[in-house]
């Protein structure tokens, strides 16, 4: 019988919904942090600084009292401004560049003389009518300086690669819990920390810190959150992780609408989440994490919270747990893969023939396509046209049900036959993009939405995907080298989108042929729904050359029967199982 949203919601009992939407709730701040610099680094339009006061303005054929009025006719970086001053000067303001002009006779717009050029050295005018104050504004990050401006995310999103390394390996050290604790104290330290910067430098610093810690919440969020629900509900519980980020997403565009500082848009942010901060202290290390480091005492303490939130009488004991771990240590070290389990691995062993080599080429390159797309979507939306909060909005809540129709698809239809059709999908949509007239404004979103929804699919199954695809001694390495690839994605998007500078539709041209190289090859791969989890390489290539699910008894992951059976104390007790 397949499993529905309502099911997942259902299937969560009192203590495990207390302890997921707690966790998942935070996620939020991650989305929040992930794409506010879309509003908070925006560069509005300006010009050269003037040397003095000024007495007329003039913008082609229009005579304005002031600067300010000039900011609604402007329409391209090529215009320019004829002002002149008290003393009979008269300027063309450029962008970058500011020019005197020799004679003085009439106050014109086009003129042909003589004139001296000099740089922006009195600052810049910025247009204010849409955001008071940005990172871009507060620093002068343009001309010669907007290389700077344009490090702002890539910069952020290293800090997301080296923070999910970093902490993910932290949490397997330390547990779950303090690493929960930190990241999250760390997301409203720095999220506030982040507005009273007082220099480029020290902003990008401290958002780079922010970054870390905001990415190490979110991985260690899947593990926590997973090793609470159930095995029934685990797909779906991850996939609405995914939906809390979109929420956060959302959050970020009504923010932009209603406060236009930078630096108080930040603080308004940072505090959204503030409520997970009062109670995080509260959540307990899971119990798989507690029972790997034979810390029994504080396990069993766990187990009895969760049974009398609950209402269970007889909680199991953990002393039953220990006994299923030893019977999978000795069906382990008895078996015929011995030499196989205890042998270290490393990422050569993801290539160690060419089946297994083809399907981690294949891999990556989804990961890769899928963060790639995801956030050329994402951070394009807000250069759209038309009002760029319901943009942004919009390309978040559009995520909400396709991580739904995601999961659907996989029980349904399995994980490669849903993959492909999304993946050419999105290629298909981002060619379609290009032939839509630029005055379509409603057009091209709604296309940017079916884009973002349709590589969102995508996005979202990758995870689960490839963890069936690898056998139990690599499948950590192959999930992890897989995420890394997704962080390098995550990290070149920025630069991607900046590639609208020199050909509008660039971002989706180099997302297309991605998408659809990645669906092509993604044929090759086998399926994986209704197959046991393979414990070998050689299983796993046999996976590969076969349509029929590998045969032969495999030797259990650590503690598996110990965890199965926490598992199932919470679906036993309750009853909900048909």
């Amino acid at each position: 019988e397949g499993f529905s949203s309502v099911n997942f919601f259902l299937s969560l009992y009192r203590f495990q919904a207390c302890v997921y939407f707690a966790s998942v709730f935070q996620a939020m701040s991650c989305g929040i942090h992930y794409l506010a610099s879309v509003f908070m680094a925006v560069t509005p339009n300006f010009v050269c600084g003037i040397p003095g006061n000024v007495s007329s303005v003039l913008f082609y054929n229009n005579s304005e009292s002031s600067i300010e009025d000039t900011w609604t006719l402007w329409t391209s970086t090529e215009n320019y401004i004829v002002v002149q001053l008290e003393n009979g000067e008269i300027w063309e303001l450029n962008q970058c560049s500011r020019s005197k002009r020799e004679v003085t006779l009439d106050l014109t717009y086009e003129y042909k003389g003589n004139k001296s050029i000099f740089s922006c050295s009195d600052g810049f005018l910025y247009d204010d009518t849409k955001w008071k104050s940005t990172v871009v504004t507060q620093w002068d990050l343009v001309c010669d300086r907007e290389w700077l401006a344009k490090l702002i995310q890539p910069t952020f999103m290293l800090g997301v690669l080296i923070g999910a390394v970093i902490f993910g390996d932290i949490a397997d050290r330390l547990g779950r819990q303090r690493v929960i604790w930190f990241t999250s104290a760390g997301q409203f330290l720095f999220g506030i920390a982040v507005a009273f910067t007082f220099d480029y430098y020290s902003f990008v610093i401290v958002r780079f810190l922010l970054a870390m810690v905001s990415s190490g919440y979110l991985v260690v969020a899947f593990v926590y959150v997973t090793e609470f629900v159930g095995i029934k509900a685990r797909t779906w519980a991850s996939m609405h992780v995914h939906a809390f980020f979109a929420v956060g997403i959302m959050v970020v565009a009504l923010m932009g609408f209603l406060v236009r500082t930078w630096w108080v848009y930040q603080i308004f942010l940072s505090i959204a989440t503030l409520p997970f901060i009062l109670c995080c202290w509260m959540l307990p290390e899971t119990p798989f994490w507690l029972l790997s480091e034979e810390r029994y005492e504080d396990a069993q303490k766990v187990i009895n919270i969760m049974a009398r939130w609950n209402k269970v009488s007889t909680p199991c004991k953990v002393s039953e747990l220990c006994f299923f771990q030893q019977d999978d240590l000795v069906s382990v070290r008895t078996g015929d893969n011995d030499t196989s389990s205890t042998k270290k691995h490393n990422i050569l062993d993801l290539f160690c023939n060419w089946h297994i080599a083809r399907r981690t080429i294949t891999v990556w390159l989804i990961w890769f396509t899928g963060s790639l797309g995801y956030y050329v979507f994402s951070l394009s939306s807000v250069s759209l046209g038309g009002n760029e909060y319901l943009n942004l909005f919009l390309i978040g809540a559009v995520e909400l049900p396709c991580y739904i129709i995601a999961c659907i698809g996989m029980d349904k239809l399995g994980r490669r036959n849903t993959l492909i059709p999304f993946l050419i999908l999105s290629a298909l949509i981002c060619v379609l993009i290009m032939f839509i007239p630029q005055d379509f404004n409603v057009l091209i979103i709604l296309a940017n939405m079916a884009g973002k929804f349709s590589i969102g699919v995508a996005f979202g199954l990758i995870y689960l995907y490839t963890a069936e695809l690898y056998p139990t001694i690599v499948r950590s390495l192959a999930v992890g080298s897989g995420s890394m690839m997704c962080r390098a994605g995550s990290v070149v998007a920025p630069f991607c989108v900046y590639l609208r500078s020199v050909w509008i539709f660039m971002p989706l041209l180099l997302v297309g042929i991605m998408a659809l190289l990645s669906g092509i090859l993604t044929i090759m791969l086998p399926e994986t729904l209704g197959k046991p989890l393979t414990n070998t390489l050689v299983e796993a290539t046999e996976m590969g050359r076969n349509k029929k699910s590998c045969s032969g008894k495999a030797p259990p992951a650590h503690g598996g029967a110990a965890l199965e059976k926490i598992e199932m104390f919470g679906q036993e007790t309750v009853g909900t199982e048909k």
